[in-house]
């Protein structure tokens, strides 16, 4: 895709910075849980990028997966607010 390289100069419309906390088990010691944190643009609430990255991780990565944590800017924005476009004054 040739917008890969120009993400942080072109605002692609609903794609926005997701940031996951991603907690597996090391292998050689499955009672210790690490941590890692992944960043990239991505589309709420579908995340196609990241469900990607954890299907890579799963067949590739031999920690086992054990939770993750997603923040999106698109899941905690404020609300959008639209203005009125006449007045009604009361007494």
């Amino acid at each position: 895709m040739h917008l890969r390289g120009i993400e942080h100069v072109v605002r692609i419309p609903d794609w926005h910075l997701t940031t996951a906390e991603i907690l597996y088990r090391l292998p050689d010691h499955p009672a210790v849980l690490q941590s890692f944190i992944w960043q990239k643009v991505d589309r709420a609430p579908t995340f196609p990028e990241l469900h990607g990255f954890l299907e890579f991780w799963r067949k590739d990565i031999e920690g086992q997966l054990h939770s993750v944590r997603v923040a999106s800017a698109a899941l905690w924005r404020p609300a959008e607010f639209t203005f009125a476009e006449g007045m009604l004054n009361l007494h």
